[in-house]
């Protein structure tokens, strides 16, 4: 399938931004990096052979006794040293992760009390907690980015339909939709938020929710504007004389070009929504305690100052991440500009 002239045009003026070619890029893997994260950092090997049997312990849940015979009926656990002799002297092996540590490991035998420095067991070493820093990021990383992905195509979707019903429709449903976003624009979030984790335990569906209430009203004034203008085009006027259906002109006629102006705005407000998330978990009003999160790294930082890495990790990563972000932003920008012609020239 051949692409239009336009759209030829759109990615000639993106792969022209390098900067945003590459932070696309770099973005990309590492987000693809991190949807395996159980396979790149986790405290169960990714397969055991014991006695002939073949055992993954990363998919299936084991206990003792399915393993050795001589093993407890309890969960097995496989940095227990005791376990791994029984394992060993059965003439047993295993495969472990890169990272042999999860998210919320208690990483054993530590050289220094926790917070303990960077080494070659743990690369950044560990929190206050003795978890493995390295695997707190990679886990924290594709939280808030999945987090950051669901709040944003959901408030996008609920504010491209409201400002396009204002847009198009105008007048009085104009005027009171402004009204209300107003009001509703000015109630104090983080005072709800408070009197919310009072009531019941912030998890990520509740977060989400409560964030998509206030998150909405991001888009509508852009598409409220697009459809004030384009309601008004010879085009839709022509379609709406000869009986074409209010839903179909809005959704086909008038929603393209809206969306032109919508997406530049996409990658800012998906930057915009770790933030929240890292904002929130930092003020401790965020994900439920032990969650894996960037925002609870910058606060361990700030509660430990006499371990450097963990702020310096944390401000790099989360800097890292917006930054990639805002550089994409840039290159769609670029992308859908129509002053700009093939190549980035004007």
């Amino acid at each position: 399938m051949s692409l239009s002239p336009i759209t030829q045009r759109r990615l000639a003026n993106f792969r022209a931004n390098r900067r945003g070619m590459v932070s696309l890029w770099i973005f990309g893997l590492l987000f693809l990096l991190t949807l395996f994260a159980e396979v790149i950092a986790n405290d169960r090997p990714l397969l055991a052979r014991v006695e002939g049997r073949w055992f993954f312990p990363i998919l299936v849940e084991y206990a003792e006794s399915d393993v050795v015979e001589n093993g407890l009926p309890t969960r097995a656990d496989w940095k227990d040293r005791d376990f791994q002799a029984d394992i060993a002297a059965a003439g047993g092996w295993m495969v472990w992760p890169l990272i042999p540590f999860s998210h919320a490991t208690i990483v054993r035998d530590l050289p220094t009390p926790a917070p303990s420095p960077p080494s070659a067991r743990n690369w950044l070493g560990t929190d206050d907690q003795a978890r493995d820093v390295l695997a707190r990021v990679i886990y924290g990383f594709r939280i808030s980015v999945l987090f950051g992905f669901t709040l944003t195509i959901a408030a996008s979707l609920i504010g491209i339909a409201a400002g396009a019903v204002q847009g198009y429709y105008g007048g009085l449903t104009d005027l009171l939709f402004q009204r209300f976003i107003e009001i509703w624009s000015g109630m104090p979030q983080l005072f709800l938020l408070i009197i919310l984790a009072s009531v019941i335990e912030p998890s990520f569906w509740t977060l989400l929710v409560f964030l998509l209430l206030f998150s909405w009203m991001g888009l509508v004034g852009v598409v409220r504007a697009e459809f004030l203008r384009g309601r008004n085009l010879d085009y839709v006027r022509a379609a709406r004389a000869l009986g074409v259906s209010d839903a179909r002109l809005m959704a086909s006629h008038i929603l393209p070009n809206a969306m032109v102006a919508t997406l530049t705005f996409l990658p800012f407000i998906l930057s915009g929504s770790v933030t929240v998330l890292a904002s929130l978990d930092f003020l401790g009003f965020g994900l439920p305690p032990g969650s894996p999160s960037l925002g609870e790294l910058l606060s361990q930082g700030k509660n430990n100052l006499q371990a450097p890495w963990l702020a310096f990790t944390g401000f790099i990563v989360l800097g890292g991440v917006l930054t990639l972000l805002i550089f994409i932003g840039e290159a769609v920008r670029d992308a859908f500009d129509p002053r700009k012609l093939p190549g980035g020239a004007r």
